[in-house]
């Protein structure tokens, strides 16, 4: 495992954020209108630094918090590369290099028209093939919260590997957050076994498609009021509409967007994540704390990429 210190010393503290999760390379490819089919379309195309997990960390740390760490794999192909970016936003990387599959990449199609809409071809590559044995009770310490991409639960090894880190945050006390991740993934999981592995998760972070797929409700509040039974804290995410809070049943707060102007959606969800999550830590209740979410998606939708300026 890499990622070490580099002046050597200990720069773990009480309020440190630990994120699980992948981290892969973005082909950002931004076009407007429909692609043509059987012929070309123009585009203009960056390789960027990527993965739900890694941006998470990336603008929780932009947030202001001042210790966070990710865990994730990647292969020999660009782990350099990717340690540099992550440790150049201010997270703290480690990084299992896998010996045999190459870096998670990810193909993001971004129509820049009004909506900035945006449609992943995903290669998951060595992202999911974090496994138990990568995981260690000693990556808790000093450990506030633990954050796990959603992205974790599509794999068996990686399942595995959840199982592990939640059974070790349960027993030092540490409270879980859990971002779905993946409406198409979801899907494919089923309900019942997304619920099932998310026993003891302490906040869900669900977009709007994913807390309709997870309840079957098609109203975004009561969706959130549902899941907020079964985990004791529900922020679903809504892009434009803002954000809702949700517990014990209840809608505790209608959380507005903050006015952008989109130009590529890739990781404002991502955004609001890390940006909420620093804001917990901070000691900021759910309500601000979603505030501070809303604020860091516009932020992200007016930039290309899932991440914050590096070194901002």
């Amino acid at each position: 495992m890499s990622g070490t210190d580099r002046a050597g010393g200990d720069t773990r503290s009480a309020g440190a954020l630990l994120v699980v999760g992948d981290v892969v390379t973005d082909i950002v490819a931004r076009h407007r209108g429909p692609l043509a089919a059987g012929t070309d379309t123009a585009a203009a195309i960056r390789t960027l630094p990527g993965g739900a997990g890694a941006n998470v960390a990336c603008w929780a740390a932009h947030a202001g918090c001042a210790d966070v760490r990710l865990l994730g794999r990647v292969g020999t192909d660009a782990a350099g590369w990717h340690e540099r970016e992550l440790a150049a936003c201010g997270v703290r990387p480690l990084l299992v290099v896998d010996p045999q599959a190459p870096t998670g990449t990810v193909i993001c199609l971004v129509d820049t028209g009004a909506s900035a809409e945006r449609t992943f071809l995903t290669d998951s590559g060595a992202s999911l093939r974090l496994e138990p044995a990568d995981w260690s009770p000693a990556l808790l310490d000093g450990v506030a919260r633990l954050h796990l991409s959603g992205y974790l639960f599509f794999s068996a090894p990686s399942r595995a590997l959840v199982s592990v880190a939640l059974e070790s945050a349960r027993a030092r006390g540490v409270p879980v957050s859990l971002d779905p991740a993946s409406a198409g993934f979801l899907t494919a999981l089923g309900v019942d076994r997304f619920l099932e592995l998310a026993e003891g998760v302490d906040v869900l972070l669900p977009s709007r498609d994913e807390a309709y797929l997870l309840t079957g409700l098609p109203d975004p509040a009561d969706a959130a009021a549902k899941l907020s039974r079964h985990i004791p804290l529900v922020v679903a995410k809504q892009g434009g509409d803002g954000a809702l809070v949700a517990c014990s049943g209840t809608i505790r707060a209608r959380v507005p967007a903050v006015p952008a102007t989109p130009h590529d959606t890739t990781g404002a969800g991502d955004a609001f994540t890390g940006a909420f999550l620093s804001a917990l830590i901070a000691g900021a209740e759910p309500e601000e704390a979603a505030l501070e979410g809303c604020r860091a998606g516009a932020t992200a939708v007016e930039r290309v990429g899932g991440r914050p300026p590096a070194g901002a």
